[in-house]
C-alpha cells in the first residue's frame, strides 16, 4: 500500500497519537507476499501464495510503550488503532516499574528504498518454477542408492511505509529469494541426507538462477550415497576447517546473539537466553584471536537484513561488535542505546509483520575476510590433520551463549594437506571464548560468502527474522570432537 492512500492512513494515525497525549508515535503499513514451491521426489508437494496487509501503530504514552494492529487498512481503522496503542500504553505505564523509555535522537528522514533486482521472481511462470525443481530431481534420483528428492524455492516481498512524529516517511520494498535440494540415500536400514542451500540474498529470481540446481544435482546425490559408507566421527581433539556454510550457524549463535544489547541488559531472555558478554567487558573481553573481525554489515546491498531503514526508522548501518578478538560493540535499537552511553541507535531494530511490535535484531553480523592472502585450497594444504565440515546441522547452547555444540551437513577428512574421504556424525564441542580464541587462519575475501538464516526467533510471543551471517572458511585448532548418537 504505496502513495497517497498510505500516506493519508499514516497521517491519521499520527495526528491520533498526538491528539491522544503520545509523547512519540510510529505507524507501519505493510504489504508482504509470500511464495513457495515445494518438491518431493518427481512431484510437486505444495504450492502456497499469500499475502498479508495491515498498519501497526507504535506509542510512547506516560513513559511506557502501547502498540496496535489492524489488517483493516482504511482511514477510520487507521484512526481507532492508534487510539487503541495510546491506550495499550497508559495500561503498560500503569505497571511500569523501570524508568520512562527514552529514545536515541535520530533525525527525519523522507526517502524511497529498494533492494536490487534483476528478475521479478512473482512474475516469473509457476511452471518456469516446477520445471527447475523436477529436472533437478531427475539428476538426484538417477544416483543409484538416492531413494528421496526434496527441493524447494522461496520468494518473500515486504512493502512498506513507515512514519513517526518525528516527521520520518519512508517508503520501502524487501524482495527475498531462496532454494534449495536435499536428496537422501538408503542402504541396510540407514538412511542419510545431504543438502544444497546456496545463499539466500535479498535479490529477484537471478539467486535461482546463479545457484543452478540442475548442475549440482548429481553431486549432492552422490555425497548423500558417500555419507552412508563414510567412516564415524573420532572422539578426541582435532583441527577443524569450517566453511560458510557451516560457519554462519556457529556465528549467528555464539556472537550474534550474545551481542544483542537487551539480551546483554536481560530485557530479553524468554527466547535463546542472556548473555555473558556483559557490558562491564565492553573494550576488554577477548572474545577471540587477533584474527577475529565480527562487522554488522547492514548498508551492504543484497543481505538480508539490509533494509535501507529499520523499523525505529534509523537508517541502516555497518559498525564493529568484535575488532582485533576484542569486544567493542553490540547491536542495539533506539530503546537501548543510551544504555551503552551511544547517542544513536545501530539501525537494527524490526518487526516480522505490520501485526507485530518491532523489536531488537540480530544484524548482518559478519566474520570479515582475513587480511592475509589465503584461499580454502591453501588452508587446506597447510593443514595436517582435520576435519573439514560444510553445511549447518543440529546445534544446542547453554541459557548464556557459553558453552556449545555443533553438527554439520558434510563432512571429510584432511591428511598431509589433501582431503581422503568423508566421515559421518561428526559434533564439536566448545566455550564461546576458547573456540574463537582458537583461530589461528580466516581465508581471503575471494572465498567469503553470505550465508544466513530466514527464521530467526526471537521474543514472546515468537517473531521470525532473517539475517546474513557471512564468512570466509576459517581453521581452528585443537576443538573437542564427538561422534553423535
Amino acid at each position: 500500500m504505496w502513495g497517497e492512500s498510505a500516506k493519508e492512513a499514516a497521517d491519521i494515525a499520527l495526528a491520533t497519537t498526538r491528539r491522544r497525549g503520545a509523547s512519540y508515535g510510529d505507524v507501519r503499513i505493510v504489504t508482504i507476499r509470500n511464495q513457495e514451491i515445494r518438491a518431493e521426489d518427481r512431484r510437486i508437494e505444495r504450492i502456497s501464495d499469500s499475502e498479508s496487509c495491515g498498519i501497526g501503530v507504535r506509542v510512547i504514552a506516560d513513559g511506557a510503550w502501547g502498540f496496535a494492529a489492524t489488517s483493516n487498512v482504511s482511514p477510520a481503522a487507521a484512526e481507532a488503532v492508534a487510539t487503541s496503542a495510546v491506550v495499550v500504553g497508559r495500561a503498560s505505564a500503569s505497571l511500569r516499574k523501570g524508568p520512562p523509555v527514552l529514545l536515541a535522537e535520530e533525525p527525519p528522514h523522507r526517502n524511497r528504498f529498494a533492494t536490487p533486482r534483476e528478475k521479478n521472481p512473482f512474475e516469473i511462470a509457476i511452471e518456469r518454477k516446477v520445471e527447475i525443481l523436477l529436472t533437478a530431481h531427475d539428476g538426484i534420483l538417477k544416483v543409484a542408492g538416492v531413494k528421496k528428492a526434496h527441493s524447494f524455492l522461496r520468494f518473500k516481498r515486504e512493502t512498506k511505509t513507515f512514519a513517526n512524529t518525528e516527521g520520518s516517511f519512508l517508503e520501502l520494498d524487501v524482495l527475498t529469494s531462496a532454494c534449495g535440494l536435499r536428496a537422501t540415500a538408503i542402504e541396510g536400514g540407514d538412511a542419510q541426507t545431504r543438502k544444497y542451500e546456496p545463499p539466500t540474498l535479498n535479490h529477484g529470481f537471478e539467486v535461482v538462477e546463479r545457484a543452478d540446481l540442475l548442475a549440482n544435482a548429481s553431486r549432492v546425490g552422490a555425497e548423500a550415497v558417500e555419507k552412508l559408507r563414510a567412516r564415524p566421527s573420532p572422539s578426541e581433539p582435532m583441527d577443524l576447517i569450517l566453511l560458510p556454510s557451516h560457519l554462519w550457524l556457529t556465528v549467528h549463535e555464539s556472537v550474534g546473539h550474545t551481542t544483542e544489547l537487551d539480551r546483554v541488559l536481560g530485557m530479553e531472555e524468554s527466547l535463546s537466553g542472556g548473555s555473558f558478554a556483559t557490558l562491564d567487558r565492553l573494550g576488554q573481553l577477548r572474545y577471540g584471536s587477533p584474527l577475529i573481525h565480527f562487522r554488522a554489515l547492514n548498508a551492504r546491498p543484497g543481505l538480508l537484513a539490509s533494509t535501507g531503514y529499520d523499523d525505529d526508522g534509523v537508517e541502516c548501518q555497518d559498525w564493529d561488535i568484535v575488532r582485533d578478538g576484542i569486544l567493542v560493540g553490540y547491536t542495539t535499537n533506539r530503546e537501548v542505546a543510551p544504555a551503552m552511553g551511544e547517542r544513536r541507535s545501530r539501525g537494527s531494530c524490526r518487526a516480522d509483520s505490520w501485526a507485530s511490535i518491532p523489536i531488537l535484531r540480530m544484524p548482518n553480523l559478519c566474520l570479515m575476510p582475513g587480511r592475509e592472502r589465503i584461499s580454502l585450497e591453501d588452508l587446506i594444504a597447510d593443514t595436517r590433520h582435520a576435519i573439514l565440515i560444510e553445511g549447518d546441522g543440529s546445534f544446542s547452547i547453554d541459557q548464556k551463549r557459553v558453552n556449545f555444540q555443533f553438527g554439520g551437513d558434510a563432512f571429510w577428512e584432511i591428511r598431509d594437506g589433501k582431503r581422503v574421504g568423508m566421515l559421518r556424525d561428526v559434533t564439536y564441542h566448545g566455550i564461546t571464548p576458547e573456540f574463537w580464541n582458537s583461530c589461528d587462519a580466516v581465508c581471503d575475501e575471494r572465498e567469503w560468502q553470505p550465508y544466513g538464516a530466514l527464521n530467526c526467533g526471537k521474543g514472546d510471543p515468537m517473531q521470525v527474522a532473517q539475517m546474513t551471517t557471512g564468512s570466509a572458511p576459517a581453521r581452528f585448532r585443537g576443538v573437542q570432537v564427538r561422534r553423535a548418537e
